[in-house]
């Protein structure tokens, strides 16, 4: 369950089109009414992960787990690999709109690829490979959420507090290593403990 927490923050955490903007916010000094927005991120990220979360339970059972899981693994590392070449230039984001409320997170995260590529592993191989389902799964959907609203929530304190020199390509880079890192990890462990060990057995 570990893995699970672990792949969402290294997806969720990660410098994305939502997360950016949140960092923006910050720099220019719009964290106050930046609440909303973030509450509509993890809204939108909420509805993803209750929907694949029920429909990926009913389609994977059995042996096409190790199929899947397999895939999954490689997936989550192609993802990696995308985090650690992401282009680090912070120099330029775009300007943030002066009130960005509720409707605003919704939408831009519902349309956000980020958003799917997320919460898919977790909703259609986690899930399922740690018996998550029922009332359970809407428990652990409600907390990733709220980890996906404090994504860019963490983003818009960063950026208050740090100012211009969040803008430094080093440290994004630095970031991206890190949580790229942490992505390679768990696809290591779903590896090994629902493709290796199962095969072996």
């Amino acid at each position: 369950m570990l893995a699970i927490v672990a792949y969402a923050l290294g997806v969720m955490y990660t410098p994305g089109p939502v997360n950016l903007l949140g960092l923006n916010v910050g720099i220019n000094g719009q964290a106050k009414q930046s609440v909303g927005f973030c509450l509509g991120v993890g809204t939108a990220m909420l509805v993803y992960l209750l929907v694949l979360g029920w429909a990926g339970a009913a389609w994977i059972s059995g042996s096409a787990l190790i199929l899947v899981s397999a895939l999954g693994c490689s997936y989550i590392v192609y993802l990696a690999v995308k985090v650690a070449r992401a282009n680090a230039d912070l120099g330029e984001p775009d300007h943030a709109p002066r009130l960005l409320n509720f409707r605003d997170g919704l939408v831009m995260q519902l349309l956000n690829p980020k958003a799917i590529v997320a919460t898919l592993p977790i909703a259609t191989l986690q899930f399922p490979a740690a018996g998550i389902q029922g009332v359970s799964l809407v428990v652990w959907a409600v907390g990733l959420s709220a980890m996906a609203a404090g994504a860019p929530g963490s983003y818009v304190v960063i950026g208050s507090l740090v100012g211009d020199r969040i803008k430094s390509t080093r440290v994004v880079k630095g970031f991206n290593w890190l949580m790229a890192g942490l992505l390679v990890a768990v696809a290591m462990s779903i590896g090994v403990e629902h493709v290796w060990l199962p095969l072996a057995g």
